[in-house]
């Protein structure tokens, strides 16, 4: 809170980032924001071609000299150690192909209109328009914001810089050295993709693809989330006309596994009844997963098991496609892309024989074998199938950065273990190390009804009585208030005297 130009109280509301001053969510009372990486494609590999020697690289002005910056590495009871980095015009050298070139890193953030304090403007903002151009010259990292204004209009549209590529889309390495691939520039607010007043009244983002066509062109695909978390938002957000902010709160905390549904379908088909008959273990499993109830909650086994089935599958449907990659590198991992999940289920739809792989006589025999290896997986350290629980495997673990190096004040810097509901491909996105940073329900105008969770309290001071205040609200999905209460402390800073 503070005064305004015209002798008013300016009231702010939200979270920031560790470490700086912009609200990054929240509220002045007339517009209320929030942000979600947005997933875009902002950094490129180039291909370094090698000068008459090591020392230089190939530009498109002819040969040049890396630059090198030596970076000295204080080691505990060892002597210092040295780090050369190398710089190319295009940025620094990052790592080696697996054919052995030598690959530097274009990337937004490294230029100086990454960076600046325009955010800040938001504060002042009044209106979604207002608030648009704002976020548009915003230097920050590539965000989505979803905006709201008082008047009741909506908008979404990205902070941060966008290059200008040309030549080339950005999706694969290429080399720059001819000039014809590169990047000219950086686009200006008026051509940044923005929705606003969609005619169905609703947005969001859930880290997924927001835009298609000319627009998605100029983003790029930097690994955007699989679009089931965001079906299932923009689903429960068409089921109503009206909503309150505790209405958004359940709409957060929504556990359904709606994703996994049509692969505990699989995974029954393929245990059926009379296979089931024939192996004690796979009739275990098939009751698990018959009346697993259909949430990531922390007691269905059938839950971890169907999850665990997917992957199991996954790995034995692609394999045969991927070995070329993983010869040539074998670090390769295709489930590691975010959207493998749609050539994946056309495999296990259509099975087509010539993509099988050839060490089973059919793909009925492909996904036994995963089901038979869901079952050794889970039950691997000896404990009966029905130990083996989601929240058995999603134990949440927020530990200081401390504890890590330190673990004997592990017990006043970590928050205490726990099993939480929640997994990838649903609102409620939790696994054992990564989850809700926050959650936040507002209404501009309406602050005293605004919801807000934090996985952890406000002070960095282990011992303060606000460093864990909130953490249980977060993992139960009570509703605590974005408004503080009565005063419980009070810091007064103030200038000494000359």
């Amino acid at each position: 809170a503070y005064p305004d130009e015209h002798g008013g109280e300016r009231q702010i509301h939200g979270v920031t980032l560790p470490g700086t001053p912009a609200i990054v969510s929240g509220g002045n009372g007339q517009i209320a924001w929030g942000y979600t990486n947005s997933e875009g494609d902002w950094a490129d590999l180039v291909i370094l071609e090698p000068g008459a020697d090591n020392g230089t690289y190939q530009t498109p002005d002819g040969p040049r000299a890396f630059s090198r910056v030596q970076e000295t590495l204080t080691v505990k009871d060892d002597p210092a150690a040295t780090l050369e980095i190398l710089e190319t015009r295009w940025g620094p050298v990052v790592d080696r192909d697996h054919q052995g070139r030598q690959r530097a890193l274009r990337w937004v953030a490294h230029d100086a209109r990454a960076v600046n304090l325009k955010l800040l403007a938001l504060e002042r903002a009044d209106t979604v328009d207002a608030a648009l151009e704002i976020i548009n010259r915003a230097g920050a990292p590539a965000q989505n914001v979803l905006l709201a204004d008082a008047d009741g209009r909506i908008a979404w549209t990205l902070s941060g810089p966008i290059p200008r590529r040309f030549g080339h889309d950005g999706r694969l390495p290429a080399s720059w050295t001819d000039g014809q691939r590169g990047w000219s520039g950086w686009l200006e607010p008026a051509e940044y993709p923005r929705i606003v007043d969609p005619p169905g009244g609703r947005l969001w983002t859930a880290n997924g693809r927001v835009v298609d066509g000319a627009w998605l062109n100029l983003l790029g695909d930097g690994g955007y989330a699989l679009g089931a978390r965001a079906r299932q938002i923009r689903d429960g957000l068409l089921e109503r006309d009206r909503f309150d902010e505790r209405d958004f709160l359940a709409l957060q905390l929504d556990d359904r596994a709606l994703f996994l549904a049509r692969w505990r379908e699989l995974l029954l088909t393929t245990l059926t009844p009379d296979a089931a008959r024939t192996n004690p273990r796979w009739d275990e499993l098939r009751r698990y997963v018959a009346d697993w109830g259909g949430r990531a909650a922390v007691d269905s086994v059938g839950y971890r098991a169907v999850r665990a089935f997917r992957l199991q599958v996954r790995d034995r449907a692609f394999a045969p496609l991927t070995a070329a990659c993983r010869q040539a590198d074998p670090r390769f991992d295709y489930g590691l892309f975010r959207q493998s999940e749609g050539p994946l289920w056309q495999l296990i739809s259509q099975r087509p024989p010539h993509l099988l792989d050839p060490r089973y006589p059919d793909w009925s025999a492909l996904l036994l074998d995963a089901a038979d290896a869901t079952l050794a997986e889970l039950t691997a350290d000896g404990r009966p199938l029905a130990a083996h629980a989601w929240g058995d495997y999603n134990q949440v673990r927020i530990q200081h950065p401390f504890s890590r190096f330190l673990p004997w004040p592990s017990r006043w810097l970590d928050l205490p273990a726990q099993a939480l509901p929640g997994d990838l491909h649903m609102p409620r996105i939790q696994t054992p190390d990564s989850g809700a940073s926050e959650r936040l329900a507002v209404a501009p105008g309406r602050q005293r009804n605004g919801i807000l969770h934090l996985p952890g309290g406000q002070s960095g001071h282990p011992l303060s009585p606000f460093y864990r205040a909130g953490h249980v609200a977060w993992a139960t999905g009570e509703p605590l208030p974005l408004l503080p209460g009565p005063t419980a402390h009070r810091l007064r800073l103030e200038p000494r005297a000359p």
